[in-house]
């Protein structure tokens, strides 16, 4: 899963950056608002973690915009705010979730968990789809009595493409969620990534489970 930590205090978004890798979500970390919408009207990520007070644009203007523009990404607000209309505010305005400074890092956890369970097909560190699943703890691929270890972009490639299932995703969509916005990932990473995946899944005898069309991959 692709997190992006939308936070002014640095050493706040550093600490929930440390705590969201130590579970094994991928993280990208902004400073300020503008930044942040930025990166948000990407569409890259699976989960959003968002400040309110921020420099240039509120949190409460980033919901509001990235709604606007038909961005349904799951999105939890923070906040020193305890205030019950500024709770009010970011839910009206098409937030997810609310949780006000400072929190625990299990309550997060489990906050962050229960959004994903909203929109995939997820039971703890588990991933289903088919009859296979993905163990975000292990990097485990599991159908029946089978097992194999992925690697870590093994891992996060199959994720996006089981978390997208039924899509038709864009190549650079897959690599930027893979690799990240200011990473390095390209089209020739992706093709080999896809045909290590197909290997395994072959091993699987679930080679069916993706396929590759022009200028796309289909999931």
């Amino acid at each position: 899963m692709r997190v992006l930590i939308v936070e002014d205090e640095k050493e706040i978004a550093d600490g929930i950056t440390g705590i969201l890798k130590d579970e094994g979500y991928v993280i990208d970390a902004v400073y300020d608002g503008e930044e942040g919408l930025s990166y948000i009207l990407s569409g890259v990520y699976d989960l959003i973690l968002l400040d309110v007070m921020l420099p240039g644009i509120s949190g409460f203007d980033i919901v509001k915009k990235v709604r606007s523009e038909g961005i349904d990404t799951q999105v939890i607000m923070l906040t020193a705010k305890s205030q019950i209309e500024d709770k009010i505010q970011g839910l009206d305005l098409g937030a997810d979730d609310y949780l006000t400074k400072p929190f625990d890092a299990g309550e997060l956890l489990a906050r962050i968990r229960a959004r994903i369970r909203n929109t995939t097909d997820i039971k703890g560190n588990i991933l289903s789809t088919y009859d296979i699943e993905l163990d975000a703890s292990t990097f485990r691929l599991k159908q029946g009595a089978r097992a194999i270890k992925l690697s870590k972009t093994e891992y996060q490639l199959l994720e996006c493409l089981m978390v997208n299932k039924g899509q038709i995703l864009p190549r650079d969509t897959i690599i930027t969620k893979v690799w990240g916005v200011d990473d390095s990932g390209d089209y020739n990473s992706l093709e080999v990534y896809i045909s290590f995946l197909r290997k395994k899944l072959k091993f699987m005898k679930r080679i069916g489970f993706l396929f590759k069309t022009v200028g796309n991959i289909r999931c």
